[in-house]
């Protein structure tokens, strides 16, 4: 009985599945069960190589406590397949090493190892595993005479010998220890390889019953599993019939919500898709995702649907998505059609708030037993895997630096090398089980008849395989997500209606697009805290193509993407976008199926159109390609076997080599970064939501920006944005502030949240005692209510928390020093009256405003009452500011500015240049350009105000300044001398 431990057996094993049943393959062995310890991860895998193989698969699980083999359990079939995993799941799930003795499985058997049982205690499911080196224990052993209860056990761990040495130093790095304090326990057998099924047979020549015994126990093992068919659940009603009856009422109602009683094309448009909605089964898929939506809606939870899912106008009229799939002419076959190789999923974005909220709903609705999170597979990355082994080693971490880096020159010595090559063979190896970004299943058998499942820090049952598994066993996961942007706009709707009374619905997303305020705002660029527009390469990108409508926002918000921008074609559709009339197409056939994007593919609908139309590819395989360009494919063959076959096409359609390498190009910029246009729309909608938010509340905007901790940029950022859009921004105060950030009116009160070093529980004492018992009067009151710490109440002092009692913060910590001292020496007995403190009179100190400077930037990490302009030793804030920049286009300038963001891009010579953003001494963006060669002599040091010399350039109207030479400007110091 041969029985693989793969890479899944984290740091243990070295084969992957597919690995493990190849080599069984080549040596002629005709049944290998994978039996992978306290996990189930690679079954799907195993199962599907062995199938390739023509090797009976079989399944099972080692059972260790630590480095502990207890037993190993085996599966009957299927059943025992999810006896076993519930099995595992129950002490995974609650954390607990597994019993001495498992309990009496119906359809799984279990093998103990070997001088761990005597034979009086087997149950009829349990046999002892015997190695081939054993044999000679059998002869005083009472086993001797019950060979009818042994079994031939040979396990593999590596592909031969010489896999013990990766092995070996996969165990050091999962026992945290150095190589060679390794222990016999700690390692697997050295004769845990493949041997050769006559070699086995041959040690156990003398033992024809073990022999006998084995291969009637393989004989009564299978793993039955089909993998086509969906595993969701089934129906969402009880009834297949009344789930389409259901989903059909729900869609018309939806309809003429949306599209009012008259719209015929949108109502063939529902027809049609409910027609292949049912045929295909996918009612039920479609009533879980709207009663997920219907829950969350009840709660008032803001949410955002998005995905391909969007190009469905039932999903539209569902109230799923607010993306009107007939605007963008989005064809619902790229969501759901026979043909698509993968299963759909919807994704569902909500605030990180409230995400577990809903992710609590679904398991209650649907069962624990029948739901999960999605898993996923960290991998060691190579230098990951190079610092790993650096450490077992035992070597300084200066010389794994080196390593890691090999900067020119370096010569690595023998212990180097060794780690170099380990490292080479453990990158993409299996390292930690983890969670799907927002993955859910919901199963119509129990889940633990698919997986075992782990209770990782998120709190949910989690499946032990990752998305790839899921999709090729049948399973369509629901997204459901969580991102910042959406907590702003949900945060800001709360504001408005506490401050102004106003209610907005946000669902009104035709209104927003013809919003003059918004359009204004997207023309300029003023994004800063919008969603997925404001960074300072999609500011650029807007002011470049003048954007100020939803359609030219969609291809923006995927022509973006690092893929396409880094292949040179972002900077051609917008040469194009302008000059529509001054292009040639490549081909006839990308003039057809490209014409609305000028000829540049930039969704992932483009490359299935050009692959399809262009190459001659099956819409089938045009979809794996592009499922594999967004990093969704996990197959390698099956991928290069249809870039062979696009390459193939083209040359026998008499396409010129030039031709079909640059359309390969173009397609290949896509790997890892495409967007489908439903995906782009979806942002372009939650985009221009978020603008009419802060066209019409800029502040309360601001504010929920602020309340999400922020989104590309920095707390301070925003601090400044709503400085710009008039707001008078104040410091945390113990009588006005609140935990998070507040607003009355144009003023701001930030939270005490952003407070370094201020405790949670020393705000909410605060501020709870000052809601019981009213407003603060002094410094003394404040003490006596709160009984607040020392260390605690200096921060506030010097935060400036204090300043309504009208003292300076050296006489309230002269004061605090007192009140403190004179507290202590106090008995605490019971006092009939208050009696007031003595009033000291205090030494007049001064206060400059350089020195409250510095401590805001030690408390908040920026100054508040002044800017970093404002502490600069000199006066000058640059020839020119932000706004001038645009009609001194050619102009060699001096600037001054607060570095902002710096944005790292490599050249084709592999050199370092920089994008960098600053904001003026008005708080205005500008943009900058570092060369390699000027970046070398002229670097960063930091954060701060920096002098810049340079040519003012512009790009279709978007003004930079190419730097010729840049430093950091000196600040005033600090008088106190810290």
């Amino acid at each position: 009985m041969i029985i693989g431990n793969s890479s899944y057996s984290l740091r243990f094993g070295t084969l992957s599945p597919e690995e493990l049943a190849a080599r069984a393959a080549e040596q002629g062995i005709s049944a290998l069960i994978l039996t992978d310890i306290n996990n189930t991860t690679g079954i799907f895998e195993f199962v599907k190589a062995c199938r390739e193989n023509n090797i009976t698969p079989m399944a099972g699980i080692e059972f260790r406590n630590d480095n502990k083999w207890l037993y190993t359990g085996i599966a009957k079939n299927f059943k025992g397949f999810g006896e076993l995993n519930r099995f595992l799941s129950h002490y995974r799930l609650q954390g607990l090493p597994f019993p001495d003795k498992p309990p009496a499985f119906e359809n799984a058997f279990i093998v103990w190892p070997w001088g761990s049982r005597q034979p009086s205690e087997l149950n009829d499911n349990e046999y002892i595993g015997i190695r081939h080196f054993q044999l000679k224990q059998l002869l005083t052993s009472p086993w001797r005479n019950r060979q009818d209860r042994l079994l031939i056990w040979q396990p593999v761990v590596f592909a031969n010998r010489r896999g013990m040495e990766l092995h070996r130093h996969l165990r050091a790095i999962d026992r945290n220890t150095l190589l060679d304090r390794l222990t016999p326990d700690d390692v697997a057998s050295p004769y845990d390889w493949m041997v050769p099924p006559a070699k086995l047979m041959k040690a156990f020549a003398d033992r024809p019953e073990i022999v006998k015994t084995t291969d009637n126990l393989l004989s009564r093992l299978s793993f039955d599993f089909d993998f086509k068919g969906s595993k969701n659940k089934q129906t969402y009603t009880g009834s297949r019939r009344d789930d389409e009856l259901l989903l059909a009422q729900l869609a018309m109602d939806g309809l003429r919500q949306r599209y009012g009683n008259n719209n015929s094309v949108a109502r063939q448009r529902v027809e049609k898709e409910l027609s292949i909605i049912s045929k295909m089964g996918f009612a039920a898929y479609y009533l879980i995702v709207w009663d997920i939506i219907r829950y969350s809606l009840s709660r008032g939870f803001y949410h955002v649907g998005r995905g391909s899912g969007a190009n469905s106008v039932v999903a539209y009229c569902l109230k799923i998505t607010d993306v009107d799939p007939i605007e963008l002419n989005l064809y619902f076959e790229r969501f759901l059609n026979p043909k698509r190789t993968s299963p759909p999923d919807f994704d569902i974005d909500y605030s990180w708030r409230e995400r577990d909220e809903v992710q609590n709903y679904i398991f209650k609705r649907y069962g624990n037993a029948h739901t999960a999170l999605l898993g996923a597979v960290s991998t060691f990355q190579a230098r990951a895997a190079i610092r790993e082994l650096g450490k077992v080693y035992g070597l300084p971490k200066e010389e794994i630096d080196q390593l890691v880096a090999r900067p020119a020159g370096f010569e690595p010595d023998t212990v180097g090398k060794t780690i170099l090559q380990m490292g080479q063979q453990m990158a993409g190896f299996p390292n930690l089980r983890t969670i799907h970004a927002g993955g859910i299943l919901i199963s119509d058998a129990p889940i633990t008849d698919y997986t075992a499942l782990d209770m990782p820090p998120k709190g949910f049952p989690t499946t032990q395989w990752d998305m790839y598994t899921a999709e090729d066993i049948g399973f369509e996961k629901f997204d459901i997500l969580s991102q910042r942007g959406i907590g702003h706009i949900r945060d800001c709707i709360e504001i408005v209606q506490e401050n102004h009374g106003e209610e907005i619905d946000m669902h009104q997303v035709e209104k927003f697009k013809k919003d003059k305020q918004v359009r204004e705002l997207l023309r300029k660029g003023e994004t800063t805290g919008c969603f997925y527009i404001e960074s300072p390469a999609m500011r650029g990108l807007l002011k470049k193509l003048r954007c100020d409508d939803y359609l030219t926002l969609v291809a923006a918000s995927s022509i973006i993407r690092p893929g396409v921008a880094k292949s040179g074609m972002m900077r051609e559709y917008i040469r194009r976008f302008h000059n529509p009339e001054g292009f040639e197409y490549a081909h006839p056939i990308l003039k057809e199926q490209l014409s609305e994007t000028y000829g540049v593919m930039v969704y992932q609908e483009d490359v299935i159109k050009v692959c399809h139309h262009f190459a001659g590819l099956d819409l089938a395989d045009a979809d794996v390609l592009r499922r594999a360009m967004s990093g969704k494919y996990r197959s390698k063959a099956a991928f290069q076997a249809i870039v062979n076959k696009f390459f193939e096409n083209c040359r026998q359609r008499g396409y010129p080599q030039a031709l079909t390498s640059e359309v390969w190009r173009q397609i290949e910029s896509f790997a890892g970064y495409s967007f489908s246009k439903a995906h782009s729309a979806s942002y372009a909608v939650e985009s221009f939501q978020s603008l009419y938010l802060k066209a019409r509340y800029p502040l309360e905007f601001m504010v929920a920006v602020i309340n999400n901790f922020g989104g590309f940029y920095s707390t301070w950022l925003y601090v400044n944005e709503a400085r710009r859009w008039g707001a008078n921004i104040h410091l945390p105060c113990v009588n006005r502030g609140q935990y998070a950030t507040s607003i009355s009116g144009k003023d701001i009160f930030l939270g005490f949240v952003h407070v370094n070093d201020l405790e949670t529980k020393t705000i909410l004492n605060f501020i709870e005692e000052r809601q019981r018992n009213g407003t603060y009067q002094n410094l003394e009151d404040f003490i006596k209510r709160t009984g607040i710490s020392r260390e605690q109440l200096i921060l506030l002092i010097r935060l400036g928390a204090f300043r309504f009692t009208g003292k300076s913060k050296p006489e309230l910590l002269w004061q605090a020093h007192l009140l403190l001292s004179g507290e202590k020496k106090k008995k605490k007995l019971p006092r009939l009256f208050s009696l007031k403190s003595p009033d000291y009179r205090m030494p007049r100190f001064e206060q400059q405003r350089i020195e409250d400077a510095y401590d805001e930037i030690e408390l908040l990490g920026f100054p508040v009452g002044s800017s970093f302009f404002d502490m600069l030793k000199t006066s000058f804030r640059g020839e020119l500011r932000a706004r001038d920049l645009e009609q001194n286009i050619g102009r060699r300038v001096r600037m001054a500015g607060q570095l902002v963001t710096i944005k790292y891009v490599r050249t084709v010579n592999h050199q370092i240049m920089h994008f960098a953003t600053f904001i003026d001494a008005n708080g205005e963006f500008f943009d900058t350009v570092h060369f390699p060669q000027v970046l070398k002599q002229w670097p960063f040091t930091g954060n701060g105000v920096y002098l810049i010399l340079g040519k003012i350039v512009s790009e279709f109207g978007q003004p930079s300044v190419e730097v010729e030479k840049m430093a950091a400007l000196p600040l005033q110091a600090d008088p106190r001398g810290v």
